[in-house]
């Protein structure tokens, strides 16, 4: 019996509660996850972790803050004297530390919070495990696909915890949408269609020197060595190659996480990928990719297309212009999904009111990401995005990065994590490292 023949049987359309589950959880799984057992902070103070954050940027204390419900806030580390007085005001008793290394040698600390740039999560990471540290890593987990081997590597040699700050794991929304999909309540799945926010497409900027207290040496890291530029540094470096991928690196690995999920390939990748920049960006300016059009092809023939809208990430905005809004849509032989913060809909209301059978799949369910994170340090356990969940999210994004620049094509082999006869493409799945700095940073 077909989806829409089981659906035509129990017709709820009519029903308030069919129209309201349109948009917002149905009753069936609001009480499954009341009855998930959340985790609880400790009462005793002495009980709790010591938690550290290197990075003390706006982003970095939000998620510390979260931290601080499990965990009791001991150390702060930026190369930036700004930032780590902006965190100090917030943590008054925390030590305070200008170059990570010392920190993560400390015996009185438990957990990182790495709250850095994204050029600087590998190797914080690396030295936090090494550190015998569990860590929480702001997403994207890395700058290249190399790179999540060698966490990988290491979380299992250490046998640290790494949860990945991919939170839409922990929404209930998206864990719907993706436990639908994957039990065929959309019927055969054939494309996914991701939208993310259209990147920044400024300059050119000017150099300039340093402000004081900014160890401008230190902030750039493995990265190549320019001039200090205003725009490359906080919430803006993002926008840089050199730094990160833009708004693919940034917002993709929230919404290409959600379809990796959802087609039950979070610990694998597409076997092609081709894209491309929808328009040059500006000599001297930001040199990520504003606005692109990347597509993946996976092993099951299901077709998966990453797009930017005209909304920029970081003026509010998360429609653009023409009513698109970001998220994730998969889309199946019986119909639809969408699915985004806040919302979640389908082609027919009843394909979120039926309750899924008893025996259906079910994905690993946190409805607290912080949470999740500290629980499963403490038992020893892998949480909901882990570190190799985390190194696909991210690599997924980093093969559409290197399509757009290479301009064609490229034939990807998940298992190996290669190229497929494409030695230039390869050589773009790592960079090398400015010295003195390497994975061996510790």
């Amino acid at each position: 019996m077909t989806n829409t023949n089981r659906f035509q049987r129990r017709r709820f359309l009519k029903t308030a509660a069919a129209i309201s589950a349109a948009s917002s959880l149905p009753d069936w799984f609001l009480d499954e996850c009341r009855a998930n057992p959340q985790p609880q902070p400790s009462a005793s103070a002495n009980d709790r972790p010591s938690v550290a954050l290197i990075g003390c940027g706006g982003r970095g204390r939000g998620i510390t803050q979260e931290a601080s419900r499990f965990g009791n806030v001991v150390a702060l580390c930026d190369v930036d004297d700004a930032q780590l007085e902006g965190a100090s005001q917030q943590w008054p008793k925390a030590k305070r530390f200008k170059d990570f290394r010392s920190l993560v040698e400390r015996r009185d600390v438990d957990i990182i919070v790495c709250g850095t740039v994204d050029h600087w999560h590998t190797l914080v990471s690396i030295a936090a495990m090494r550190g015998g540290k569990d860590v929480y890593c702001e997403k994207p987990l890395t700058l290249t696909v190399d790179e999540g081997k060698h966490l990988i590597s290491v979380a299992r040699e250490t046998g640290r915890i790494l949860q990945t700050g991919s939170q839409q794991r922990s929404d209930p929304k998206f864990r719907l949408a993706c436990e639908l999909v994957r039990n065929g309540r959309i019927g055969k799945l054939e494309h996914v269609d991701v939208f993310v926010p259209a990147g920044r497409r400024e300059g050119p900027f000017q150099a300039s020197a340093p402000p004081a207290g900014l160890n401008w040496e230190m902030w750039q890291g493995q990265t190549p060595e320019v001039p200090y530029v205003k725009e490359r540094t906080h919430v803006t470096f993002r926008y840089w190659w050199d730094y990160s991928g833009g708004t693919m690196t940034d917002w993709g690995a929230h919404h290409n996480d959600i379809a990796l999920w959802g087609m039950g390939l979070e610990r694998s990748g597409p076997v092609s990928v081709q894209g491309k920049s929808l328009v040059e960006m500006i000599p001297g300016g930001f040199t990520a990719a504003s606005l692109y059009d990347v597509q993946y092809t996976y092993a099951s023939g299901v077709t998966h297309r990453c797009r930017s809208t005209t909304a920029n990430a970081w003026n509010g905005a998360i429609i653009d212009p023409k009513g698109q809004q970001h998220g994730v849509k998969f889309i199946g032989s019986d119909g639809w999904v969408w699915v985004t913060r806040g919302a979640i809909e389908a082609s027919d209301p009843e394909i979120l009111v039926e309750p899924l059978p008893s025996d259906a799949k079910r994905l690993y369910a946190s409805d607290d990401h912080m949470g999740n994170f500290f629980a499963s340090a403490a038992a020893g356990k892998q949480p909901v995005c882990d570190v190799e969940i985390g190194h696909r999210s991210a690599s997924v994004c980093h093969l559409g990065v290197i399509a757009m620049r290479l301009g064609r094509e490229l034939k990807f082999d998940p298992s190996s994590e290669l190229f497929v006869g494409d030695a230039q493409a390869n050589e773009s799945l790592s960079r090398p490292m400015r010295e003195p700095w390497t994975y061996d940073v510790l």
